[in-house]
């Protein structure tokens, strides 16, 4: 994935240079004309040169002759998506995406992503990997390769797939492998800042650590899932629930292999030839509205199923999320190898 830089170019440039920075973006050659604060001022595509050209213009003359002004633009921070969903599905492939004083601060491009979710993204890798030793006797779990990848690098890869952008990663054991290894993500035009857990905080109180979160949706996700989550569907079945908080859960069947009775005392009232049963369990995944933080404890030992029980004794409205495509917690050592085996498969 290139810089989002390369598509900016400042106003007041000459064509000429505007030809030279097109020309490197070839399939991708769309510029956004910016100031020197960044603010977007028009778009620029070699169509506009050639249009320019054709009306006698000189390639030393400067782009601002030649731009188009009021270009399409996606807001962040915005929580309907539904205009973003029409630009992928329209012909807008490449995109600025503008703060509140209408800077431009990054450029998304649906040939590389599918979305772009108003979600900050916290990952908890702070975990000590104890099921997984000798393994993680110096690489801490997060960092373990599946395939050609980090463990960590798929959670990451797949959520910036979806346009998310804000990160936060909770770390303590080793964790400064972490941070060598992800840096500030501006490498891969993400924003990563670090939550350092001095004592163990459980699955999600570090999250009350932080307190300059940038949209008003939270996802927090274990560190060690894989998974091929649609995180924009996850998110449009949360807003359309108008939940306060979603996990993502896992379906398993049980079978019985007899018929099962239903009774009352001694009296058989029907039963049910060789059943299945569907349960839910907790797939370590979840998106809350920013105003859950204010039920967390300061810097305490918390667990997301404590959460859980606190917002639903709150009546606040706690869904779950059925998963129907792959999930794995890489926590022992039969999972990491199966996580090895499945990667060449999944379909992500």
């Amino acid at each position: 994935m290139r810089n989002f830089r390369e598509h900016l170019i400042f106003s007041g440039s000459s064509i000429k240079q505007a030809l030279v920075q097109l020309d490197i973006l070839a399939k991708d050659a769309i510029l956004f004309v910016v100031d020197h604060q960044d603010i977007l001022v028009g778009s620029l595509t070699d169509g506009d040169v050639r249009r320019g050209l054709l009306k006698g213009v000189s390639i030393e003359d400067e782009v601002n002759g030649i731009i188009q002004e009021n270009p399409k633009f996606i807001e962040k921070g915005a929580r309907d998506i539904q205009k973003i969903i029409d630009y992928r599905e329209g012909n807008f492939r490449i995109l600025p995406v503008l703060d509140a004083e209408h800077k431009v601060v990054n450029v998304i491009n649906f040939r590389e992503i599918r979305s772009y979710l108003p979600v900050d993204a916290v990952i908890m890798a702070g975990g000590r990997g104890q099921r997984l030793k000798p393994l993680t006797d110096s690489v801490p779990k997060p960092l373990l390769k599946v395939g050609d990848k980090a463990i960590m690098e798929h959670n990451v890869d797949r959520l910036a797939l979806y346009g998310i952008d804000d990160f936060w990663f909770s770390v303590k054991y080793l964790g400064e492998q972490i941070e060598n290894y992800f840096g500030d993500g501006k490498e891969r035009n993400l924003n990563i800042d670090y939550v350092w857990e001095d004592t163990p905080l459980g699955t999600i109180g570090a999250v009350s650590k932080i307190d300059n979160f940038i949209h008003d949706y939270i996802l927090i996700t274990n560190s060690d899932v894989l998974t091929n989550l649609d995180y924009e569907h996850f998110y449009l079945d949360f807003i359309n629930e108008e939940a306060d908080f979603a996990v993502v859960t896992i379906p398993y069947q049980i079978s019985v292999p007899y018929a099962v009775l239903e009774t009352e005392g001694s009296h058989i009232k029907s039963f049910k030839e060789k059943p299945t049963y569907t349960y839910y369990s907790n797939g370590g995944i979840y998106l809350m509205k920013k105003s859950v933080l204010k039920f967390l404890p300061k810097g305490d030992f918390f667990n997301a199923t404590d959460l859980m029980e606190k917002l639903i004794a709150e009546k606040l409205k706690v869904v779950s999320y059925p998963l129907s495509g792959y999930w794995l917690d890489v926590g022992k050592h039969e999972d990491f190898e199966k996580a090895q085996k499945d990667i060449k498969h999944i379909k992500f």
